[in-house]
């Protein structure tokens, strides 16, 4: 039954299978959001299809105009590494934001704290005068 897969094959699906389920489990125990996980399993997907199906590759590769099909696994990567940092750019974007308002709103509010108090200082002074 399995004299025709290669073992380097057998590497590379069980490989695949452990990455998705080290992604997945990730997701569960809220250590990586959904939203960051996404292109984790869609290439894992692809990298397991790709182990799978392995004329696949070579049909692929065709389809590209790569004459030596392990190059476009290192395409793919590429592709990937750099989907992932796109989408980590956008996400420091986004919390750099999102820092400097937070700054800005602790800022003013130190302000007008510091404010208050010194107007009730006044008052508490006036308040602890005994009458003469």
């Amino acid at each position: 039954m399995f004299e025709h897969i290669e073992r380097i094959q057998i590497i590379s699906v069980i490989g695949s299978l452990t990455f998705l389920a080290m992604i997945i489990r990730l997701i569960k125990h809220k250590m990586l959001k959904e939203a960051y996980a996404i292109l984790w399993l869609i290439f894992g997907v692809v990298f397991l299809i790709c182990s799978v199906w392995k004329k696949g590759l070579d049909y692929f590769a065709g389809i590209v105009g790569i004459y030596y099909p392990p190059a476009l696994l290192f395409l793919i990567m590429i592709i990937a590494l750099i989907l992932v940092l796109i989408q980590f750019s956008i996400i420091v974007s986004s919390q750099n934001d999102k820092i400097r308002q937070l700054s800005q709103e602790v800022a003013l509010l130190s302000i007008s704290w510091q404010k208050n108090k010194k107007l009730e200082e006044p008052s508490d002074n006036a308040k602890n005068k005994p009458d003469c």
